[in-house]
């Protein structure tokens, strides 16, 4: 997990890894896939930007703000060769995720067999892992939802707070006393991790290998050659085992609940369990991970509206951190890009023509800061109002996890700017690295500095987790 600047390129959750130099993914003029009543006529655009660089990675903004104004529907290929559609669009976004003639499912990809192996979460394929609510279309997704929904509802989410809010001042006993941490691999890596096994029901002594196997694939490319296919089999091992020792012995947790539905007259296959609780991991963890450091980051690059946050904080006010954090979440947030969908049959998105077949990326970071939807759309206002961003998705595919990872930003982010209320970055911002990709969006490390305090947990803290 200790990633370093100097690493290479992390692969995406697609396979993929940006660009070190230019490579033709955008070309320098009026780029294919542009409308062409922007691409001719009138003033000639400035210069395409390049996409999947480091750069780009580090500040994709501008870039998007480019799609937006000159190609808002734009044919790109990506560093993987896949060619995609990129939907950069607020209007345009919501109308894609919610249309039934974008497939989730893989085998609508008009591609060869090689390309389709580059697409979708890393070693799912290999491991058939793939029967999980991302990659599937109705009826079979309304009968999967239907049965995760009946087992991860409001009233078990809500029954939680108290374990997330034990985790999280766990964690940062870990390292208040040191005076510095980073708060990617000291605290919002675990703490996703831990919650949804807890949730899941993986026993206590088992979760430290759910940590073991969850860093490699979130490393994505950083680690050793195939280690992600490797972690992804074993995770599916371990939890085809599991899913057979709750039916022995069921509890009261989420796994549990699936194998409940699956018993009482609804059909859950023993693979779309494993597939189910595998997707639940991971994007339960990685977007949590993501929400979390990307928060704090925003937070310490906008003094005002951190101080002023504290201030609600310290007045035992919770308003102001629950519409802060859907601003984080649109400001900033976790999830890059919608994940794959693929044209069923030709159709129009924002007047551009998709051919049969064609994948589809619908960039939630740039419909989050269009500007013809959100007033002041670069500004950060955690009091904002009217915020129906996209970055839990939208449509049948909305995140059934949304309520989770809500109480648990909610909580790091309130506990941590309570405990370490003069938190601070340690070290030049430009030497910050984010972790090169398709889908997520996250931060490889944030060391930060603050005045050691005392811990709130007797005992061994990490032992206890």
């Amino acid at each position: 997990m200790n990633d370093s600047p100097a690493e290479t390129p992390a692969e995406a959750s697609d396979g993929t890894t940006p660009a070190e130099a230019p490579d033709g993914t955008a070309p320098a003029e009026a780029p294919a896939g542009c409308p062409a009543h922007l691409a001719g006529g009138g003033a000639a655009a400035p210069p395409a930007p390049e996409l999947f660089t480091w750069e780009f990675a580090t500040d994709p903004y501008p870039a998007y703000a480019w799609l937006r104004e000159h190609s808002p529907v734009h044919r790109t290929t990506l560093p993987s060769g896949v060619e995609a559609w990129l939907v950069t669009r607020y209007a345009d976004a919501r109308e894609a995720l919610a249309d039934s003639r974008l497939s989730k499912n893989p085998a609508h990809h008009a591609g060869s067999a090689h390309a389709k192996g580059k697409t979708g979460i890393p070693g799912e394929r290999n491991a058939e892992l793939m029967t999980h609510l991302l990659n599937i279309d109705p009826p079979d997704h309304t009968r999967l939802r239907r049965l995760v929904s009946k087992a991860f509802t409001p009233r078990r989410i809500a029954e939680f707070a108290p374990r997330v809010q034990e985790l999280t001042d766990r964690l940062i006993d870990s390292f208040i006393e040191k005076g510095e941490a980073d708060l990617i691999h000291e605290f919002a890596f675990p703490l996703p991790i831990y919650a949804i096994c807890d949730l899941l029901g993986v026993p206590r002594e088992d979760q430290d290998d759910f940590r073991d196997w969850a860093g490699m694939m979130i490393r994505h490319g950083g680690g050793p050659r195939g280690g992600v296919a490797r972690s992804v089999k074993k995770m599916r091992g371990y939890l085809l085992e599991l899913i057979h020792r709750k039916r022995e012995d069921p509890g009261d947790d989420l796994i549990s609940g699936l194998i409940r539905a699956s018993d009482h007259g609804e059909h859950l296959t023993e693979n779309e369990a494993a597939a189910m609780a595998f997707i639940l991991l991971f994007a339960g963890f990685e977007t949590t991970v993501n929400l979390i450091g990307n928060s704090v980051h925003t937070l310490l690059g906008h003094p005002e509206q951190r101080e002023r946050l504290q201030r609600s904080l310290a007045a035992g006010e919770t308003e102001l951190l629950a519409t802060g954090i859907e601003e984080l979440l649109r400001y900033d947030g976790p999830v890059e890009l919608a994940t794959w969908r693929y044209a069923t049959e030709p159709l129009t998105i924002g007047g551009q023509r998709v051919g049969e077949g064609d994948p589809v990326l619908v960039v939630l970071a740039a419909a989050d800061r269009d500007p013809e939807r959100f007033d002041g759309a670069d500004a950060l206002d955690l009091a904002r109002r009217d915020n129906q961003h996209l970055g839990y998705g939208h449509g049948i595919h909305y995140c059934l996890g949304a309520p989770l990872a809500r109480l648990e930003g909610q909580a790091a982010l309130g506990t941590l700017l309570k405990r370490l209320p003069d938190l601070r970055l340690a070290g030049d911002p430009a030497d910050l690295r984010w972790r090169g990709g398709l889908i997520m969006r996250g931060l490889r490390t944030l060391p930060v500095e603050f005045t050691p305090g005392p811990a709130l947990i007797e005992g061994d803290t990490l032992s206890t987790l």
